[in-house]
């Protein structure tokens, strides 16, 4: 069963980020990190093939 949603009630927005997270999607330095260890991950699945 699917519930419809009233416009402007709360359940209508969607969650605000909070301070914290907005300043990890905009640090350069997390990133940064973010990304090494992503292509880390990756070449590590690459490579035992």
């Amino acid at each position: 069963m699917e519930t419809t949603r009233k416009p402007y009630e709360q359940t209508y927005y969607p969650p605000v980020p909070t301070k914290f997270t907005r300043h990890m999607r905009t640090n350069l330095l997390w990133q940064l990190f973010r990304f090494l260890v992503i292509n880390v991950k990756m070449l590590r699945m690459v490579r035992k093939h």
